[in-house]
């Protein structure tokens, strides 16, 4: 008989949502449901962690080998209840007062359950299913709040590029069906496999085409992130630290399924796609990151940047001389990256949100996300202020803070594999993020004040330092501990 107790934390999520929807229709005060929310991610996330190296398939009905729940799914699901964790304990604080809270949790819990099945899927249409459970609510979430014009645009905005993602994404699997026969990631392995000449032929490129631009859209490479800086900076902040740290590592959870596993073959083809695309995006992103005036699209380009980094990963599992030791340390990297990002980019948002609530309870501003309203801050919010500059710090790269590690294991296996000149201009990318985040600090610290002192939310503080104390335990972890889950991971995708 088989065991399903593996599938507890994402049956969790979903009974407390359901619970969550009705309690709301019977209680008044319905702050209870963010708390309820909270305590059925925390149990998720310990079920996760306690199982983190399980190796779990469902061969019998209902899911037919579909999902599988393995280190490479434990490590997305558990960035994704983390991140899960801190916006629902920001939204404690933002949506502490709002009539339709419930609604607000529910989607979250079912957003963050999609996002986990997209990561344990080995089919295509299971995968399919999850990223349009995942981006259904986060369409709603992102017009929360709806008598804000600049939210119901980033919600429009995001809906239609979704839905243009997801056609491509049919596309690619329609073709891919016709070609294998198959929908299961291993079968259509195995049938490239068998038959060489399959991978060169006209439709087998036209479907990886098709499965890089509507997972480009998902992840936001250049040139398909149009829709990213806009959605970010309209959607509440609470929302945004949601998408940039969970929706578009959703993307590469399936990216790397699909094309390290299902489309091994055809790696010659898609290496070029990806050099490109890796690098024209984390040029981009940063570049355009450094002449914005909005904090909140400085980390929406910001964003984008890191997902070039990411996409390194692509590049050197496709390069024909990597030896297996470089494949396996770029894929340990790119897991190490997206975890160290999640984190830190939804603390950022959500010290974001803490900030604009400081700005509009004491300034008249237009655009509380203006960089000038941060001036002073240093002396207005210290503890705020203090907290951000450290997840600015990790996001650059910059010791003692995981994100320092988590690139430095990313950029190391681009020279291992010999690609000298990509490792050169991730560096130089990276150097050039230090620009942008360091102008944030520096008005932060050395700007002028424009008013008197802030009373900092304790709620939103207690979420940013729980972020940089997670940032730096992960640094000093004794033994490795993300690295060795990661690398064990990264073999459960490479089979190498």
């Amino acid at each position: 008989m088989t065991d399903y107790t593996a599938l507890l934390p994402e049956l969790i999520l979903i009974g407390t949502a359901i619970i969550v929807l009705l309690t709301g229709l019977v209680v008044s005060q319905k702050k209870i449901v963010g708390y309820i929310s909270l305590v059925g991610l925390l149990i998720s996330l310990g079920l996760v962690l306690k199982d983190w190296d399980v190796d779990a398939v469902f061969t019998g009905a209902p899911f037919y080998n579909a999902i599988v729940v393995d280190p490479f799914s434990q490590i997305f699901n558990a960035m994704f209840l983390i991140v899960g964790i801190l916006v629902c304990i920001a939204a404690l604080e933002g949506y502490g007062k709002h009539p339709r809270q419930d609604e607000f949790y529910s989607m979250m819990l079912l957003a963050i359950v999609g996002m986990m099945v997209v990561a344990m899927s080995k089919d295509l249409l299971a995968l399919f299913i999850g990223f349009e459970l995942a981006s259904i609510a986060t369409y709603a979430m992102a017009g929360f709040d709806k008598r804000d014009p600049k939210s119901i645009e980033a919600a429009l905005k995001y809906f239609l590029i979704g839905g243009l993602s997801s056609s491509l994404l049919v596309f690619g699997i329609s073709y891919l069906y016709g070609l294998t026969g198959a929908t299961h990631i291993d079968l259509i392995a195995a049938a490239f496999a068998e038959t060489p000449g399959l991978a060169a032929t006209p439709a087998a490129l036209l479907a990886m085409v098709m499965l890089i631009a509507g997972f480009g859209f998902k992840m936001a490479f250049v040139p398909f992130h149009m829709w990213a800086p806009d959605t970010y900076e309209g959607a509440p902040s609470i929302v945004s630290a949601l998408l940039a740290a969970g929706s578009k590592k959703m993307g590469f959870a399936a990216a790397f399924r699909v094309f390290i596993v299902g489309l091994v073959a055809m790696k010659l083809d898609w290496y070029i796609a990806f050099m490109i695309l890796a690098v024209v995006t984390m040029t981009v992103g940063n570049i355009l990151a450094v002449v914005q005036t909005s904090v909140k699209r400085m980390l929406a380009y910001s964003s984008i940047a890191h997902a070039g980094y990411i996409a390194v990963v692509f590049v050197v599992v496709a390069y024909a001389k990597a030896p297996d030791a470089a494949v396996n340390l770029a894929v340990t990297g790119g897991l190490m990256h997206a975890f160290s990002h999640a984190i830190g980019k939804a603390a950022a948002f959500i010290a974001v949100a803490a900030i604009g609530y400081m700005i509009l309870s004491k300034d008249k501003v237009d655009d509380p996300n203006h960089v000038s309203n941060y001036d002073g801050l240093g002396k207005r919010a210290p503890i705020t202020t203090f907290l951000f500059a450290l997840l600015l710090c990790s996001l650059a790269g910059i010791p003692p803070l995981f994100g320092f590690t988590s690139k430095f294991v990313l950029f190391l296996s681009t020279i291992e594999a010999g690609l000298l000149g990509l490792a050169i201009i991730c560096v130089l990318n990276s150097a050039l993020s230090v620009y942008y985040y360091a102008k944030v600090v520096m008005r932060m610290y050395w700007g002028e004040p424009k008013g008197e002192a802030f009373v900092e939310p304790s709620t939103y503080v207690f979420v940013l330092a729980i972020a940089v104390i997670a940032l730096i335990a992960l640094f000093c972890a004794p033994g490795d501990l993300v690295y060795q889950w990661a690398a064990v991971a990264a073999q459960a995708v490479t089979g190498v």
